[in-house]
């Protein structure tokens, strides 16, 4: 499982807990939710995405076994939760990590 492909993004945020919540019943229609320890796991068939509430902000943390399905998690994850805050210009930007 070492050879997985992550990125993660930090989204400043008042209200952090209350966008966890609303992605996690929107998008828990389409994927598998798992809480962790550290806040709700989001299961795509061969990505995931756990999102965590940290220091007023949300942090998203995407893992996937091939860069498109990567993409695709970010794609997916991002966009809901950018049109979820229009109100709060949230703006989701991913960062690869090794």
């Amino acid at each position: 499982m070492s050879d997985r492909l992550s990125a993660s993004a930090i989204v400043p945020t008042d209200v952090p807990a209350r966008y966890l919540k609303q992605l996690v019943a929107h998008l828990g229609r389409k994927a598998e939710v798992q809480p962790e320890p550290q806040g709700q796991r989001l299961v795509f068939g061969a990505g995931s995405c756990l999102l965590a509430e940290v220091n007023g902000a949300l942090r998203l943390d995407a893992t996937a076994e091939t860069r498109e399905e990567l993409q695709r998690v970010e794609e997916v994850v991002g966009r809901h939760l950018e049109r979820f805050g229009r109100r709060d210009r949230l703006v989701v930007a991913w960062h690869s990590r090794p």
